[in-house]
């Protein structure tokens, strides 16, 4: 295995984690389970909301009768490929706008049609927050994305930032699912540390109720698990971390470089989670992200050590204000930039990442992949 081939195979990992979370399966799979069947043979309607970035995947897992007629709420420029018969709607993401209030009015009259003998099946992924806003009573909209901004700028984490949401919201931390009697089924796919499905998307139909039933089908282990199968597979020793990612990204990818210089000949390293990056107070037009930040941390950390590959890519496949998922790094990726002329402490400085790594070949650009389980980080020693 030579530097491209390791190169090929990082990235044939990433493609495995994200078949492990593919939202229409783990959709199909969890509604075979006898008692889920059984809650929505006995309700005598069923209806469907499904919102986040996964929501299209998740809808495309039901039965098609189970679809006529669903409540579909995507990210603004997301495929609506399948879902003929649905109610689409498209929202603002990373912050909310007008059109995630209408969203949320929409989604409570929705729940409001709904009596206690019939059941809901809520399909919740990532994403969801800024496409359902409704601020409560005494916020205004502006106020609301205000207080979440310097949350996110101060590098806090998703769980954190969610717990703010919910306090501002109308609709959040199971205000939404209170509209209705019906019995909620929520299928949860989790981009939180933990997986609490209260957390996920701010946990609009997490209500509490005796009747209901909540399941997270999908998370960011889940994908580890498919991609140390396939490193298994494909002759390498897989360790998973058990530590979630999260911190400064540029420094989390340092330390991930660090890990991944003690590996041996054919061991990776698989990890997932979510980092962070901290804007100072000076305004950037960079594009870039959190990933591309963890790779440019991590291509530090390896400068000169060829034999070892990291990969860090987002599961959504859009890393923050970049089209890429992330980039893939090696111990030649900084000799190759100044050999370019390519400065790696004034992409950092400025949060403009994506330029650089597109002047190096280096992008992964799945384009949006339908499904949302936070970030992973994987890296490879290429056996001798």
């Amino acid at each position: 295995m030579n530097g491209m081939s390791a190169r090929r195979t990082i990235k044939g990992l990433f493609r495995k984690a994200l078949e492990g979370v593919d939202p229409r399966r783990r959709v199909a799979e969890a509604l075979a389970r006898p008692s889920l069947g059984r809650a929505l043979a006995e309700a005598r309607r069923v209806g469907v909301f499904a919102c986040g970035k996964a929501a299209a995947g998740m809808v495309l897992g039901l039965p098609r009768k189970l679809r006529r007629g669903a409540l579909v709420v995507l990210p603004n420029g997301y495929p609506a490929k399948g879902l003929a018969g649905c109610q689409v709607l498209f929202s603002a993401h990373p912050e909310p706008d007008s059109s995630s209030m209408r969203a949320a009015r929409r989604a409570i009259e929705f729940f409001d049609h709904f009596s206690r003998e019939d059941a809901i099946v809520c399909l919740v992924s990532g994403g969801t927050s800024s496409l359902l806003a409704l601020p409560r009573s005494g916020v205004t909209l502006a106020s609301k994305r205000a207080a979440v901004r310097r949350l996110m700028r101060s590098g806090a984490s998703i769980v954190e930032i969610n717990r703010l949401r919910k306090k501002l919201s109308a609709v959040k931390g199971g205000r939404l699912g209170q509209r209705t009697r019906a019995r909620l089924v929520t299928l949860v796919l989790s981009d939180v540390p933990g997986d609490d499905p209260a957390l996920v998307g701010s946990g609009p139909t997490i209500r509490g109720g005796s009747r209901d039933i909540t399941l997270v089908i999908g998370s960011n282990r889940i994908g580890l698990e498919a991609a140390a199968l396939a490193a298994s597979e494909s002759g390498l020793q897989p360790r998973v971390l058990r530590r979630w990612l999260s911190g400064e990204a540029r420094e989390q990818g340092a330390r991930f470089a660090r890990q991944a210089r003690l590996l041996d000949p054919g061991e990776a390293l698989l990890a997932g989670g979510e980092t962070a990056v901290t804007i100072s107070g000076r305004r950037f037009d960079g594009r870039g992200g959190r990933n591309l930040e963890f790779a440019l941390g991590a291509a530090n950390g390896l400068d000169g050590v060829e034999d070892v590959a990291i990969l860090s890519a987002g599961s959504d496949g859009v890393d923050g204000s970049s089209r890429a998922a992330g980039a893939v790094v090696d111990g030649r990726s900084l000799t190759r930039a100044r050999q370019l002329g390519l400065d790696p402490a004034r992409a950092l400085d400025r949060h403009d990442t994506e330029p650089f790594f597109d002047s190096l070949g280096d992008l992964v650009v799945p384009g949006p992949t339908g499904t949302n389980v936070c970030d992973w980080a994987f890296a490879l020693r290429r056996p001798r």
